[in-house]
């Protein structure tokens, strides 16, 4: 079977074998990320996600959408990119997933090439496979999620999905991460594998959409997209905690802070950022004794934090205090 688009003066050709199907493209480029993904909601947070794996470059860029409190879409196979800020929309507006993918479906002439997943916030989901998709496809919904695949090595990917998201223990971005790694093992994408992407935002519609964000992860590029999805999804956490001490400290709230820089450290026992700020916030409270081993630690990995540690009480993060500087400064 040979695939391909060809946009000639506003028509796409789109070839599978035979017999040729002549699209008018109306003015919007059609993108062939053909792939598999899976849109979902966490019942106890309320986060939404969508993740993605497929053989074509930067594929979360199109296929994947989500916002806080509203819902997530993905939208592959010809891609209309405008299903995911159209969907969105119209979920905001009070639409449920069926209903909004329903009434996409129904304004669009070639929904035929079309592949599409929706959940919205009341974890409601609706997905949509076109008689024109690629085979193999297939799609399932389930309790709060939906998997949808094509141009698959076997129609087995998305059973394989929602076996792995319904029994994977965890969050949200740890259940969506073992439903791809799921498919791969099923065979994933006839043509290989080249990107990924993962985007979870908070279940409070009060949010704008910079600060509901919990993972916005992609990988462009790579022989092992997934693994490389794994490793950022692991370095994300660690610096969310950081992030959650951050707050913390600007709050007030010195034990948590401590406790979520601990929890970053043992997360990354070599991440020397967490480290240092760890070592930070002790000695800005007088912990002095408790920061000195961290220091340390983290000079001997990194260097030149003990320049940075020079500056920081001019700009308020650590004490004015000549002895309690000269005590860090001498560390080996």
């Amino acid at each position: 079977m040979s695939t391909s688009i060809l946009a000639l003066a506003g028509l796409a050709v789109l070839v599978t074998g035979t017999p040729k199907i002549t699209v008018p493209v109306e003015g919007r480029a059609m993108r062939p990320a053909h792939t598999y993904s899976i849109v979902a909601r966490d019942a106890k947070t309320g986060q939404l996600g969508a993740a993605v794996q497929s053989h074509w470059f930067s594929v979360g860029s199109g296929v994947i959408w989500a916002e806080p409190g509203i819902g997530a879409v993905a939208t592959q196979s010809f891609t209309d990119p405008s299903y995911g800020p159209l969907g969105l929309e119209m979920m905001r507006a009070g639409k449920t997933a069926p209903d909004t993918l329903k009434g996409l479906l129904a304004s669009d002439a070639h929904e035929d090439v079309r592949q599409v997943g929706m959940v919205d916030a009341k974890g409601n989901v609706a997905n949509h496979t076109g008689s024109n998709a690629i085979i193999a496809h297939c799609k399932e919904t389930g309790n709060g999620f939906a998997v949808q695949a094509n141009l698959m090595e076997r129609d087995t990917v998305c059973a394989a999905m929602s076996r792995a998201f319904t029994h994977t223990k965890g969050d949200l971005a740890a259940r969506m991460m073992a439903a791809l790694d799921a498919a791969q093992g099923e065979g994933g994408d006839i043509r290989g594998r080249q990107s990924a992407a993962m985007l979870v935002v908070k279940g409070d519609a009060t949010l704008p959409t910079w600060s509901g964000r919990v993972f916005d992860l992609r990988v462009e590029d790579s022989d092992a997209p997934l693994k490389e999805l794994r490793r950022l999804l692991g370095v994300a956490k660690v610096y969310a905690l950081m992030g959650e001490g951050d707050e913390h400290m600007t709050n007030g709230d010195v034990e948590a802070a401590l406790k979520s820089y601990t929890a970053a450290e043992k997360m990354a026992p070599d991440n020397h950022e967490a480290l240092y700020w760890h070592a930070v916030t002790l000695a800005s409270i007088g912990r002095v004794d408790e920061a000195l081993p961290l220091f340390e630690r983290a000079f001997s990995v990194w260097p030149k934090w003990r320049e940075l540690t020079r500056r920081l009480p001019a700009s308020g993060l650590l004490p004015d205090d000549a002895a309690m500087m000269q005590r860090i400064m001498n560390l080996p």
